[in-house]
């Protein structure tokens, strides 16, 4: 946010709320979250928020522009959530995959802002030093700049990519999920081997389907990435000699 679009500090005063709760924008931020995953992002509205604050609902606006402000800081909320005791080995293939897990795992835990913040750009502090994180992990490999840029974008796509689908199914009623489980094992599994001798062959393994994608893609992401620095290492040997 341009410093010209910053809450004025003079605004932020610190009164307490009808409650004797002294507001904070953090506190305004745990409020929210509790508030969208109880009740999802498209109920989620700043009179509700002021209600479960004792407060005017106002009162938010002292500390942020308006929803969108609010929804961005809660956004890089997550960010910030998944970096919480990242430490990198030294192994930036093994870091990169912890990297993109713990960004999806994040995501997961809130499902419903995940709707919301997997898809926006928050421009703030958490978001700004997670993308040097992941970049710099990238440099680390060898990777030139450019390269560097693509592929933690295509890193952070495949995790928030399978964050919001995992999202989606999370706010699937039981029913629904037992019937999409069942129809794997039972009705697929169970197609004639004449008409479908792909799926016959496979029939044993088809449940996995009911589950998450997220680490065989991350895996298969960060394999080719290993391949391309041996190439990359390879050609440049190739060329000193």
């Amino acid at each position: 946010m341009a410093e010209s679009e910053r809450v004025p500090v003079e605004r932020k005063r610190r009164r307490p709320t009808s409650s004797g709760v002294v507001l904070s924008a953090d506190l305004i931020v745990d409020a929210a979250c509790e508030l969208i995953d109880a009740q999802g992002a498209q109920a989620f509205t700043v009179r509700r928020l002021g209600a479960a604050l004792g407060a005017d609902p106002s009162a938010v606006y002292r500390y942020f522009r308006n929803t969108e402000d609010l929804l961005l800081a809660l956004a890089d909320r997550l960010i910030g959530e998944s970096m919480t005791g990242f430490a990198p080995s030294g192994d930036w293939a093994a870091d990169l995959r912890d990297f993109g897990l713990r960004a999806y795992r994040s995501a997961l835990r809130h499902p419903q802002i995940a709707v919301f913040s997997t898809v926006r750009v928050t421009g703030r502090p958490h978001e700004q030093h997670a993308v040097d994180t992941g970049i710099g992990l990238l440099l680390q490999a060898g990777f030139d700049e450019a390269t560097a840029v693509r592929q933690y974008h295509a890193l952070v796509d495949t995790a928030l990519g399978h964050a919001a689908l995992d999202a989606g199914a999370l706010r699937l009623t039981p029913a629904q999920r037992v019937a999409d489980e069942q129809a794997w094992r039972d009705g697929y599994a169970g197609l004639p081997a004449e008409e479908f001798p792909s799926l016959h062959r496979v029939r044993d393994h088809l449940p996995l389907m009911a589950g998450s994608a997220v680490e065989p893609a991350l895996d298969l992401l960060i394999a080719a990435l290993r391949r391309e620095v041996a190439l990359r290492r390879e050609a440049g040997q190739r060329e000193e000699g």
